[in-house]
């Protein structure tokens, strides 16, 4: 296992997005996801989503993220292709802005 390029390792093994994101609201925030996940789903999207909020963290307390694990990056990236074309999830992404602000937007992979 140790001799394993990156690059097969990297197919391997699961990513996540992380949206870290302010909001006002984030109960609005946390359905707006949930329409989402049904628009991904409806596309064929592998994925599994879920919304959290930080409660012991000191300055951070309150922050909401958004996580989006996908099997592989190669799901990741066939993601959002796919979706960089559906109109559905256009309209729901254009709708999502009305109730957050995007702080941070990464990716981490599984070691």
């Amino acid at each position: 296992m140790l001799g394993m390029s990156s690059a097969a390792f990297g197919q391997k093994s699961s990513v996540i997005r992380v949206v870290i994101v302010k909001t006002d609201n984030a109960a609005a925030y946390a359905q707006a996801i949930e329409d989402g996940k049904a628009i991904m789903q409806k596309a064929g999207i592998s994925s599994v989503t879920h919304v959290y909020q930080a409660t012991f963290a000191g300055p951070n307390a309150g922050t909401v993220v958004a996580v989006i694990e996908y099997p592989s990056l190669n799901a990741l990236a066939e993601a959002q292709t796919k979706l960089s074309t559906d109109k559905d999830y256009l309209a729901w992404l254009k709708n999502l802005d009305k109730v957050r602000t995007i702080v941070s937007d990464s990716i981490y992979r599984e070691l």
